[in-house]
């Protein structure tokens, strides 16, 4: 996708107020995915491209109460559906660009990111940005509710060799980027690739 941020803003803030009525039934898939990521009490974890917050209510379940749970997203429109869908109570809300978090080095212990990769404008860059907020052995969730032959059947196209979300392609991108992948599982029903950060 283009890096001009204007156009991910438009592409997904036109969509924004009924995002969540086109995909009803995806909240479980959202639970089962941070179940995976074995979050603890207490625990830093950021939704990086949040849209409108469907993962906050598992992520702030998973780290409870004494954790902290942040919803980046590039678009206002994504953010305002997710404070209308009372998500906000689950996390905290920040208007920013994955490419450039506002975030100290280290300082989380996961990020969650959904439906994030294929936006992404420098996909190995971004992926280093996010491990540079992410400890040292801390996790990083890259999740979508459908596996890749279902979204690209949804989407009326087929899938190619060089798709990012392809394990041959998926397991380089991310060890040059700072993580090591240690799950990865593309079904029809979902598709959630885990690694860790490296020391």
């Amino acid at each position: 996708m283009s890096d001009d941020h204007t156009h991910v803003q438009e592409f997904f803030g036109a969509l924004a107020a009924g995002w969540d009525s086109r995909f009803p039934d995806d909240g479980p898939a959202y639970a089962a995915a941070v179940a995976e990521m074995g979050l603890r009490e207490g625990d830093r974890v950021l939704d990086a491209g949040c849209g409108t917050g469907r993962a906050l209510p598992p992520l702030r379940k998973a780290v409870g109460p004494s954790g902290l749970v942040l919803g980046a997203d590039l678009t206002p429109a994504m953010l305002e559906a997710a404070v209308r869908a009372g998500r906000d109570r689950d996390g905290r809300l920040v208007l920013t660009d994955v490419a450039a978090l506002p975030l100290r080095p280290r300082s989380l212990d996961a990020v969650f990111a959904a439906g994030l990769i294929a936006h992404l404008p420098d996909p190995a860059d971004d992926l280093r940005e996010l491990a540079r907020v992410v400890r040292p052995e801390g996790v990083l969730a890259l999740f979508h509710p459908i596996g890749r032959a279902a979204l690209a059947a949804r989407q009326g196209r087929r899938l190619t060799p060089d798709d990012l979300r392809a394990r041959d392609n998926l397991r380089p991108l991310l060890a040059g980027s700072g993580w090591r992948m240690t799950s990865y599982a593309d079904e029809d029903d979902r598709f959630l690739a885990l690694a860790v950060r490296a020391s």
